[in-house]
């Protein structure tokens, strides 16, 4: 009867600290994801997710895919700033919006969350799936549509289901993980 009862206080103890350390661990890793995700530029976010409809947490998580939050980042082939924009894709958008801005502009925080948001938006009235949007913004529309046109790649509802460049296909895996993250750690309450 005495070691019955031992082993459960055991058996207590053990589950009591396993649950603790899982609250422990579980905490560690969200402080860690808020370290390599965060929040930088919110108040031009918060402000450019209001007027063109796109999630915040897709702005932070196309920022940090994009750039990692660094304002004068130039790619390889010419994109700049945070959301990492095409020049001529910055022209195209100033004009939609009746603009006439000069590509400097573009290493301007404000200016380029502006118009990645904007492009996002566009992007997302045209496919309406926010996968299909990510693999837009990085390879461009056209080839997008081209894809959906294919049964290899698209279903017949044009869902990509198989997108044949490996870099457009990693980037939408990690676009859509970083939302996910910034989903669980800053926006999970606020949808509730």
């Amino acid at each position: 009867m005495k070691k019955a009862i031992l082993r459960s206080i055991a058996l207590i103890l053990i589950i009591g600290i396993s649950i603790a350390a899982g609250f422990i661990i579980d905490g560690i890793c969200d402080a860690i994801d808020r370290k390599t995700h965060p929040r930088t530029y919110s108040e031009y976010v918060e402000k450019y997710s209001a007027i063109y409809d796109v999630p915040e947490a897709v702005i932070y998580a196309t920022i940090r895919t994009e750039s990692d939050f660094v304002s004068n980042a130039v790619s390889k082939v010419g994109a700049i700033g945070l959301m990492q924009m095409m020049p001529d894709t910055f022209k195209w958008l100033c004009e939609k919006n009746g603009e006439s801005l000069e590509e400097g502009m573009l290493y301007d925080p404000e200016t380029n969350i502006r118009y990645g948001t904007f492009y996002l938006s566009y992007l997302y009235s045209e496919f309406g799936l926010w996968e299909t949007v990510y693999a837009a913004y990085n390879c461009g529309p056209g080839r997008v549509k081209e894809w959906q046109q294919n049964e290899k790649y698209a279903d017949e509802n044009g869902v990509l289901i198989k997108i044949p460049f490996k870099e457009t296909s990693n980037y939408v895996k990690k676009v859509s993980k970083a939302v996910d993250i910034y989903e669980k750690l800053y926006f999970e309450e606020k949808d509730k």
